[in-house]
């Protein structure tokens, strides 16, 4: 395997590193601090390209390799882990599941307009009884002729007071488990989708995350994404691309709480000294760094089996699990080297330790990562 960027690969992430720094960064505290949704800064990464980096360019999008995604993800939640999951959503949970499992219809009526930028995507399995057990979930799709009605509530949508289309999984045969759910792309501008409420998060706060309705929602046929009963097998196929995103989310926001600590120790002093000359502290950055490039290198390589047609379902779920853990290791460390100025909102240390607890929760906890990795190395 070859480790080096390839020159486009260099040009993107200088090109997206330029953005956050020049856009996004000084404004990433305020926005989070009053859960103010990004609208400006969405515009940009759509006219950018940064909402659908390896949609095919047939479909509006760049055409990219899922290393280049990976890059993207990191360098935006390096500066703003919001803005991070905002993209990753849009390209890996909605995009890459009508590219995969999307009609000509549907790719021509709504994956062409998210993927050139016009409209943005978002992803809904989880529910209020519903969240690792899927197979629980109480939101209903009955046919009725040409069209399905559907009712229920669900969870944790993000983007999706945003959102035009959405992925959405509901039970059409309620009495089969995970194998009666089937997968809906809504129209959120029709009557009967409706949002309850807007989380207020303990992370990533300018990326809503929704509570949101369906009440006698009537959905076309055509709407449909797959099969009846092929639901379950949707959600998980695109959950399996879209841990290689957030283990890139995870990667930049330890990058960023790393840079932000490396930054302190160096100017700050105490006993006549930069904090950095202190073996605690030094061994402490050490470990950061290590423990970052070993998340880098899980996510790339998940990354590079993903481009290159290879099986990558273990190595997704390591890299998720990994990466994710260690953001939330590095950003602890993060706040520790600030000492009390790490509790303070004054200093990035606090942001990166609340926006890095999440990668270990969505998209499959750390639990469920590990279950998928011991089903996958036992069939070896």
């Amino acid at each position: 395997m070859d480790f080096q960027l390839t020159e486009d690969q260099q040009l993107l992430r200088d090109t997206v590193r330029q953005f956050v720094e020049n856009e996004a960064a000084a404004g990433a505290a305020a926005r989070d601090e009053q859960m103010e949704w990004p609208t400006d800064l969405v515009r940009q990464m759509a006219e950018l390209g940064l909402l659908s980096v390896a949609v095919g360019e047939e479909f509006g999008g760049a055409g990219m390799d899922y290393v280049s995604y990976a890059l993207v993800i990191e360098e935006l939640s390096r500066v703003d882990a919001a803005l991070g999951v905002i993209a990753s959503v849009n390209n890996s949970l909605v995009c890459f599941g009508l590219e995969e499992f999307g009609t000509e219809e549907q790719q021509r009526e709504i994956l062409v307009p998210l993927a050139s930028g016009q409209a943005l995507g978002a992803f809904s399995l989880s529910e209020p009884g519903a969240g690792s057990d899927a197979a629980s979930q109480k939101t209903t799709a009955v046919r009725e002729g040409d069209s399905y009605v559907i009712n229920g509530v669900k969870n944790w949508v993000t983007n999706g007071d945003h959102a035009d289309t959405i992925i959405l999984m509901a039970m059409t045969e309620p009495g089969k488990g995970h194998r009666g759910i089937s997968a809906f792309l809504v129209d959120t501008h029709a009557s009967g989708v409706s949002v309850i409420k807007v989380e207020n998060k303990l992370g990533i706060r300018s990326a809503h995350s929704c509570q949101m309705a369906y009440d006698n929602y009537r959905l076309p046929a055509w709407r449909r994404l797959g099969e009846e009963g092929q639901g379950f097998k949707i959600a998980m196929t695109i959950l399996n691309a879209g841990r290689i995103g957030i283990a890139a989310q995870a990667v930049g926001i330890a990058q960023g709480a790393y840079e932000a600590a490396l930054n302190y120790a160096q100017v700050r002093e105490q006993f006549g000294q930069p904090i950095i000359e202190f073996e605690g502290v030094g061994f402490t950055l050490a470990d950061m760094a290590t423990r970052i490039k070993a998340a880098r290198l899980l996510t790339y390589a998940a990354a590079w089996r993903k481009d290159q047609g290879l099986d990558y379902i273990k190595d997704a779920a390591m890299a998720k699990l990994f990466a994710s853990e260690t953001a939330m290791w590095v950003a602890t460390k993060g706040v520790q080297v600030h000492g009390s100025n790490g509790y303070s909102k004054e200093y990035p240390a606090e942001r990166f330790f609340r926006d890095a607890k999440i990668t270990e929760i969505y998209e499959g906890t750390s639990e469920i990562q590990r279950l998928v990795i011991s089903r996958e190395i036992a069939k070896t």
